[in-house]
């Protein structure tokens, strides 16, 4: 058996004065659980560096327990940095086995010096640190109506941490890239459960793995990088969605084409132009799902919350794909003028900016706030996503209901 193949974990646990399952329960056990996978009993839990990951907090909410979804409460995305252990984490299949082997990261295809790297040999390039977003492609595919299919995220399958490791542009280099070559191929550790399953492969195109954020991470928020978020090495894109960032790198392989297969040809692709629900598209009618668009959250006070009556500061974040983001407005359903809200953070592409907004909640009862912001390139929240299929990069006006009184 390969050293990347996964076993499925036991059933779910359940709450013994109900008999039903809990989410702290099923977040526990399966964590636990996903983590020791084929791995033998003195390295559980712990990825090819021997680092232990940072440990999982019970608040993450549960949208898959098998393979492991999990999304940030948004409450928790208020700052510059989202902690490792709140940070959203997407599966499609579960967890390696990484502690079986030892770590080697091979790059070949068209090159003319194909690579057997370790993660002392990577250590060994020059190191770099890059802050990102990192959202999935589906966060927001509960709020697009009629409902589609895939994880029902809601607004916390996104994050923003600080990303170091090596540039991929300098192992291209080292393995010397041949003519003709025009895509980068991916594939990571964790394999799909069954042989009729196809792997996550995917590409990107070659100059987007040369550009000078693209990296291979080790590090994360400072830390070696969590086995569930990837490591020891996954691949960083900033501005791209996250399906681009693969996890458990250990192939890379240069190519005329893109990479064949489901995860590429079919998946992760959404119309053109808007299409009605229904619509029968043909394979030309699909672009592949690449940058983020604008998008800001409120962060702060949380949805259905209650608060007093008087003045309160709303506070959230803000991001997009191409550009920065140069303002975010906000207003509510009692007081519809859009009205600036305060910017903090540096203009990067492919980090976000925190913001903050006085509010003078002034009567009882409900209210309704919203908040949306605009980019460099001159794009703005729209009120809502058009409708795609399956879900993609929905950036509709975030809003919050909260009762005053």
């Amino acid at each position: 058996m390969s050293p990347f193949s996964t076993v499925g974990p036991g059933p779910a646990p359940v709450n013994p004065s109900t008999g039903l399952p809990t989410r702290r329960l099923i977040l526990r056990q399966t964590v636990s659980g996903m983590l020791a996978w084929g791995a033998g009993s003195a390295a559980i839990g712990r990825s090819a560096s021997g680092e232990a990951p940072d440990a999982v907090e019970p608040d993450l909410i549960v949208r898959n327990a098998r393979p492991l979804d999990l999304e940030t409460p948004v409450s928790a995305l208020d700052r510059w940095l989202t902690p490792n252990s709140l940070f959203f984490v997407r599966s499609h299949f579960g967890v390696p086995a990484m502690s079986l082997a030892p770590f080697r990261l091979s790059i070949g295809g068209m090159v003319d010096r194909p690579l057997e790297l370790t993660l002392d040999d990577l250590s060994g390039f020059a190191q770099v640190t890059v802050p990102a977003v990192l959202q999935c492609s589906g966060n927001g595919r509960a709020f697009f109506r009629p409902a589609v299919p895939g994880v029902g995220w809601e607004r916390g399958a996104v994050g923003h941490a600080e990303w170091s490791g090596v540039r991929l542009a300098d192992l291209l280099e080292r393995a010397g890239l041949r003519t003709g070559a025009a895509h980068v191929h991916l594939l990571g550790a964790d394999g799909p459960p069954s042989p009729k399953t196809p792997p996550f492969l995917r590409s990107i195109p070659l100059d987007r793995a040369l550009s000078r954020d693209t990296l291979l991470a080790t590090r994360m928020n400072g830390v070696p990088l969590p086995l569930l978020h990837g490591g020891p090495v996954r691949l960083v894109v900033p501005t791209w969605a996250g399906n681009h960032w693969m996890k458990w790198a250990r192939a890379i392989a240069v190519a005329r084409d893109e990479a064949a297969g489901t995860y590429q040809q079919t998946g992760y692709r959404m119309p053109k132009v808007p299409a009605a629900p229904g619509a029968v598209l043909k394979p030309a009618d699909l672009v592949p799902v690449t940058t983020l668009n604008v998008k800001s959250l409120i962060a702060w006070p949380s949805a259905e919350g209650r608060l007093a009556v008087g003045r309160h500061e709303v506070r959230g974040v803000a991001w997009t794909g191409v550009g920065h983001v140069v303002r975010v407005e906000f207003s509510t359903d009692r007081d519809p003028a859009w009205r600036p809200a305060a910017l903090q953070g540096p203009e990067r592409a492919g980090s976000w900016r925190t913001w903050r907004v006085a509010w003078e909640a002034a009567t009882t009862g409900r209210h309704v706030l919203r908040v949306r912001a605009a980019d460099s390139e001159g794009n703005v929240q729209p009120d809502a996503t058009p409708w795609n299929r399956s879900g993609y990069l929905w950036n509709g006006i975030d809003r919050v209901t909260c009762e005053i009184g």
